[in-house]
């Protein structure tokens, strides 16, 4: 069974630094893409970053390139998410879902996985 839990959230000032992990637990890291959404009310789930098991190609879009950074521990089973500069725009629940490889369609389209966790609060604010 396919599990993921994410942790780290909170609250931090602008310009701020906060890492969030995704444990994962049922599968292997290696077969999957783990990918890292960000949703706020009213809005669409909006991919931030993914990271492919069998190879280690990331894909962020420009809102958090160069900022955010995403890796993975394999014998810990566990994706992270560091994110550094942070602005008050970055304020979100942030999820981590996964999607077994071979994958097909945009590696960032919340809609590609099906698989997700129960979501973690940043709250970015002076």
């Amino acid at each position: 069974q396919v599990q993921l839990v994410e942790s780290g959230g909170g609250l931090v000032q602008p310009g701020g630094s906060l890492r969030l992990s995704c444990a994962a637990s049922g599968f292997i890291l290696d077969y999957y893409v783990i990918g890292w959404f960000r949703q706020v009310p009213g809005k669409e789930r909006e991919g931030v970053s993914c990271i492919s098991g069998s190879d280690d190609r990331t894909n962020y879009p420009d809102s958090v390139k160069g900022r955010f950074a995403i890796s993975r521990d394999k014998p810990k089973n566990t994706v992270y998410l560091q994110m550094n500069s942070l602005k008050p725009e970055d304020t979100a629940v942030y999820y981590c879902a996964a999607r077994r490889l071979p994958v097909a369609g945009g590696p960032l389209i919340a809609t590609n996985y099906p698989y997700w966790g129960q979501g973690t609060q940043v709250t970015v604010s002076s």
